[in-house]
Parts: structure tokens; C-alpha cells; sequence
């Protein structure tokens, strides 16, 4: 079946259907999970649309919530892993998908779990991330899902827009800095749009961004990124110093830090915020 076939099984939810599912199980959407639920089905269509998955794609989405995005994935993609860590919610979804697209509830599959502590999925390896990832964690889970899923090749998140911001930056920018390094040893990293804080609901106090994401080979093995992530941190942690002061603790002392430094084809007086991760790489290694 086609994708405009597929799309006519799916009956997406509007703001008034998410606030009764939300009453009728009777829940509180809190700041402490990051719940913002998407109510606006136009926005919802245009992420799936921006993602670019296709028949072909196994999509992950981390808090699903009552099942807004989850719908139109479905109706895109081969199928869904839903990780939802609220039990309320975990318990719905599967009735929602049920009531709004019977024919393409098998397939869907759901995790109810913490997304941090999830390190492996039912059913074929996933090839795609897409989703609306709580704000109060939502660069730990991309990079955990990048880490442990190396079978993922591309994404679309959608997160606060100083997050995206910071996760799109390059070398040299104002919101340059540890995410946006993190992030670039697995994927290219691009910001895809802005979202209104009027499409959710309860509407949070900023507006999103969608943040598309495109894996690239890693720099290297596990050892190599451990320790180019902690020089990134340690290069970070105190972001006016100079490279030569700032990983002298990681060095040994200041002098060690500026010959390996130079040695890496780096100035010593340069800052973390010029250099890219494959700098801080060929530093580390």
C-alpha cells in the first residue's frame, strides 16, 4: 500500500482529542517529564514530512506521549518503536493507535521504559529517530541513541530552540560548545524549521526547532571517543580559558597540555569553541 493509502487509515488527533484522552486516564502533563503534547495536526504532518523516512524505515520514538506523532509515523514508515517511560501514557497508546489506525496497529511496538536506560529494541534494528524529545532531557537521549544504535541513519527531533541551536552550531559561533561537539562525532547536524510553542499543549515558554540529523562514520572506536568526549569537557568547563590552562588538569600540567597540543597542529592559545571534533580527536589520540 502506498503512502497516501496509508495516510487515509490514520485519523490524527486534534487539541481537543488530546485533552480528552489526557482527562480520561487522568493525567497531568509535567514539567518534570518535559510533556508538551503536539495538538496541531498540520505540524505533526510536516515533521513526518521533513524526517524523509519512507516505507522502508524502522522508526524509534523516545515519549510519545498520547500518540499525536506516533499516528502519521506510522501511516509513513514500516514500522514504530514507541519508548514511553509515563505508565498512563504506555497504557493508552496502544488504544489510541488501535481507535484511530486499526490496520497498522501490529505495527507498532511499544517500550515502556526510561529512554536513558534503553539498550536494546524488539523487532528489526532501527534506521530512524524521529521525534518530540522532553526538553529537560533531550541532548542525553539523542546522544545515548546515537551511541547504542549505530544502525540509525538518520533523524528529525524536534527540542527546545536553544538546545537546537546549540546542537546545529559550528566552530566559532556563540552556542558553539559541548553538545554541538558530541553530536558531530556521529552525525551531520542541521537545523530543519522552527515550531511555534502555540501547537502544544500545556504550550511551554519557548518555542522548538527541528534539529535533522544525518549519521556519518565515526571517528573512531569506543576508547577514542571516551576520551575525546572527556577533553571536550574538560576544554568546556571553563570556556574562557585558554586550551593550553583549560586541559592542563587532563595533561598533567600546563606545559604537557601545550606540547600535545601543538603537536595535534593546535595553537595552545586557542579556545575549545574554535575547534572542531576532529580536532579534539586527533588531540586524544
Amino acid at each position: 500500500m502506498g503512502l497516501r493509502g496509508r495516510t487515509q487509515l490514520v485519523h490524527l488527533l486534534g487539541a481537543s482529542d488530546v485533552r480528552s484522552i489526557a482527562a480520561d486516564i487522568g493525567l497531568r502533563p509535567t514539567k518534570q517529564r518535559g510533556q508538551n503534547f503536539v495538538i496541531d495536526a498540520n505540524t505533526v504532518r510536516r515533521i513526518v514530512r521533513t524526517s524523509g523516512i519512507g516505507s522502508d524505515d524502522v522508526v524509534v520514538e523516545v515519549g510519545p506521549g498520547v500518540g499525536s506523532l506516533t499516528l502519521e509515523l506510522l501511516a509513513a514508515a514500516k514500522s514504530v518503536v514507541a519508548i514511553e517511560v509515563d505508565p498512563l501514557l504506555a497504557r493508552q497508546l496502544p488504544a489510541t493507535v488501535t481507535e484511530r489506525a486499526p490496520e497498522l496497529r501490529s505495527n507498532l511496538q511499544l517500550v515502556e521504559a526510561d529512554a536513558l536506560r534503553v539498550d536494546s529494541l524488539p523487532g528489526p534494528a532501527p534506521t530512524a529517530l524521529v521525534a518530540n524529545l522532553p526538553y529537560n532531557v533531550s541532548v542525553p537521549v539523542l546522544l545515548h541513541f546515537l551511541e547504542r544504535f549505530d544502525s540509525l541513519r538518520h533523524g528529525l527531533v524536534m527540542v527546545q530552540a536553544e538546545v537546537a541551536h546549540r546542537l546545529a552550531a559550528k566552530p566559532g559561533s556563540r552556542t558553539y560548545g559541548v553538545p554541538s561537539l558530541k553530536a558531530a562525532w556521529w552525525a551531520d547536524v542541521e537545523l530543519a524549521g522552527t515550531v511555534s510553542r502555540s501547537v502544544f499543549w500545556p504550550a511551554p515558554n519557548v518555542d522548538s526547532c527541528l534539529v535533522a540529523l544525518r549519521r556519518h562514520e565515526p571517528l573512531g572506536g569506543d576508547k577514542l571517543r571516551q576520551r575525546t568526549f572527556s577533553l571536550v569537557d574538560a576544554a568546556f568547563s571553563q570556556r574562557r580559558k585558554t586550551l593550553r590552562a583549560a586541559l592542563a588538569p587532563a595533561f598533567g600540567s600546563p606545559d604537557s597540555a601545550a606540547d600535545a597540543l601543538t603537536a595535534a597542529g593546535i595553537d595552545p592559545r586557542s579556545r575549545g569553541e574554535q575547534l572542531t571534533i576532529e580536532d579534539f580527536a586527533r588531540l586524544a589520540v
